[in-house]
């Protein structure tokens, strides 16, 4: 699932490519059409993430509000002027990478441009300005709502560690401290913390030493407020990277500006290699329903 830094890049380029444009808005699909209808024609005034939600608002209060869940994905592309990733989402088919075309521009991004192509697969709403179109699949939420409800969605979520608010991490310090679940199932839970993932969380834990199943109210203040600090950093480093990157350079490959696969993590998905502080090999079992990587020397209990 596209974890918190992928959606805060989404809204970025939706505001830097659609915002203050009226928009085209389609469901080639047909089950997003009587949505597609509210917006159409409508102008996009500004485009947020909080966490893993994504809200798109027009000129008339009312937003687009889209959880890309597992297998969603956005698509984009447009004429010279658009710049940005071509696809943002769905792990399973860009991985923790954003996919560019080889000019820099989106895909459809031809030298003379002809406007979106053909709907490919089940596009659930299309948006399409004069210079650019973006075309969503396979979201869990896809709905117009009111800015109420939106308003009323935030109020359900955690702190979102890219605001990174001195009130948000005091929030987030108070929630962990007030638990008895294991920290590696809190760092998953979105009323606690919005945008952390499964990747963010073995790694963030791994990086701090500590032990995923340590509950909560265990934890000191201070470890505490650490724990949302590092998470706030490599998520930050996510967004400008577009993609998560938690280990430093003394570990890629030699010469390398960036990780290739397993050397851009600690832990995630290196089950039975070797910890690479300490050479024990990484161990996988499953916490809150995912898989959870984590080192068994480094990140033992504590007396």
């Amino acid at each position: 699932m596209p974890e918190g830094h992928s959606v805060r890049r989404l809204a970025q380029q939706f505001g830097d490519v659609f915002t203050g444009a009226a928009l085209s808005v389609s469901s080639p699909q047909g089950r997003f059409a009587a949505g597609a209808a509210v917006l159409d024609g409508h102008t996009l005034t500004e485009s947020r993430a909080h966490g893993k939600h994504l809200f798109l608002h027009f000129d008339h209060a009312m937003v687009l509000h889209v959880h890309l869940g597992l297998y969603g994905a956005w698509d984009f592309g447009g004429d010279a002027t658009f710049r940005g990733a071509s696809s943002i989402g769905a792990p399973r088919k860009v991985g923790e990478q954003e996919l560019y075309d080889a000019g820099g521009a989106g895909v459809g991004g031809e030298d003379v441009y002809q406007g979106p192509p053909e709907p490919r697969g089940a596009v659930r709403v299309r948006l399409v300005s004069g210079h650019g179109w973006a075309d969503l699949r396979g979201a869990t939420t896809c709905a117009v709502i009111t800015e109420a409800e939106a308003l009323a969605v935030l109020a359900r979520l955690g702190p979102d560690p890219l605001r990174n608010l001195p009130a948000d991490r005091a929030r987030f310090v108070d929630g962990l401290l007030a638990r008895k679940t294991p920290v590696a199932a809190l760092l998953m839970d979105q009323k606690v913390i919005a945008g952390v993932g499964n990747v963010y969380r073995a790694e963030v834990l791994f990086r701090r030493q500590l032990d995923p199943w340590l509950p909560g109210n265990a934890l000191s203040r201070g470890a505490a407020g650490l724990l949302w600090d590092d998470t706030a950093a490599v998520m930050s480093d996510g967004v400008r990277d577009g993609r998560i990157i938690t280990t430093p350079a003394v570990y890629w490959e030699a010469g390398a500006l960036l990780p290739a696969g397993e050397h851009a993590h600690y832990v995630y998905k290196r089950e039975g290699l070797p910890c690479r502080v300490c050479g024990v090999p990484v161990a996988i079992t499953e916490l809150a329903g995912r898989k959870l990587y984590w080192c068994p020397r480094c990140q033992q209990p504590r007396e």
